[in-house]
């Protein structure tokens, strides 16, 4: 399968090793991130067992794109791909907050409101919607920063409170994170897509923001296709997605919710290779690219070799 699961590079300068759910993050003199996004992937906050080939890739190149493209927007960590599977740049303090901004009652929104919630992450919701229906304007429903176990929803309030971060930091955040949905928005719409909800990351260097680590990516957005997305609505039938949510129902379905004790599923060949065609149709989706697959006869060899040129550059 040549699935990239794990990583264990020893670069020079190296200061610090952090292995997240998808990406392993190497530190280089305290003031250089190397983020190797690895063929990883989690649903529920839970690390399936199982790689998808070619994900990284997918995921690293997209990143890339929409970095570059919202750089005027607010300044980024992004200052190099050395590889098609990682990323280089500016190392950050992160925020201990993701900032998630949802224009559509979908997903995890969906399933609270269905419980009878009408009030998200301290954001009041409108009685009588359906699921996948508009919001009358995008929400901002934050989470936690969880380094293990599960991100939880939490107010605007709540962070003020506990001292997360400050008020004005924290209103800078929400008006990246509202200039940043509208950029992916009409840049999805040009490809016939709906940017459906997303997440931002943001850390301080030398004083600064920074939007940090991936964005409008599979695995931090939900698409919808946009051409019969009203039809579907008004027919009360499931919209076709591009995002990581058919991993989610596929789990569900089997049982598994990320619940204390219940069993991961069996991952076949069969549904792995489903799994990387969805990624790489996304990725040809929204980027409007033929996605080239690189050789992947020695992935790890080629990832070091080429993180070793950017580093004696």
């Amino acid at each position: 399968m040549n699935a990239v699961t794990k990583t264990n590079f020893k670069f020079p300068k190296q200061t610090s090793f952090y292995e997240g759910k998808v990406r392993d993050v190497y530190t280089i003199n305290n003031e250089t991130m190397l983020m190797v996004v690895t063929d990883r992937i989690s649903a529920f906050d839970v690390v399936l067992p199982k790689g998808i080939p070619y994900k990284g890739q997918v995921l690293n190149q997209i990143a890339a794109k929409f970095l570059d493209a919202t750089a005027d927007i607010v300044p980024n960590w992004k200052s190099s791909t050395p590889d098609p599977m990682v990323t280089a740049g500016i190392f950050c303090e992160p925020y201990m907050v993701e900032m998630v901004i949802r224009g559509y009652l979908t997903g995890h929104a969906w399933r609270e409101y269905k419980k009878g919630k009408r009030n998200l992450c301290g954001v009041p919701l409108p009685d009588g919607m359906k699921e996948h229906e508009r919001f009358p304007e995008p929400v901002i429903t934050p989470t936690t920063k969880a380094l293990v176990g599960h991100d939880e929803d939490i107010s605007k309030e709540d962070i003020l409170k506990q001292g997360l971060v400050s008020k004005e930091e924290y209103e800078q955040l929400e008006n990246y994170t509202r200039e940043l949905f509208k950029r992916g928005s009409e840049m999805a719409e040009e490809k016939g897509l709906i940017l459906v909800d997303t997440k931002y990351e943001f850390g301080k260097a030398n004083g600064r923001i920074y939007l940090i680590d991936e964005i409008h990516t599979p695995d931090s957005s939900r698409y919808f296709y946009g051409d019969k997305y009203q039809e579907r609505l008004d027919a009360d039938q499931p919209q076709k997605q591009l995002s990581k949510e058919f991993v989610r129902e596929w789990l569900m379905e089997k049982g598994f919710s990320g619940q204390e004790g219940q069993q991961l599923p069996e991952m076949s060949e069969e549904f792995i290779n489903q799994v990387s065609e969805r990624y790489i149709e996304l990725f040809e989706k929204i980027t409007g690219e033929k996605f080239i697959k690189t050789p992947a006869d020695d992935v790890h060899k080629r990832i070091e070799e080429n993180c070793m040129n950017f580093l004696s550059a």
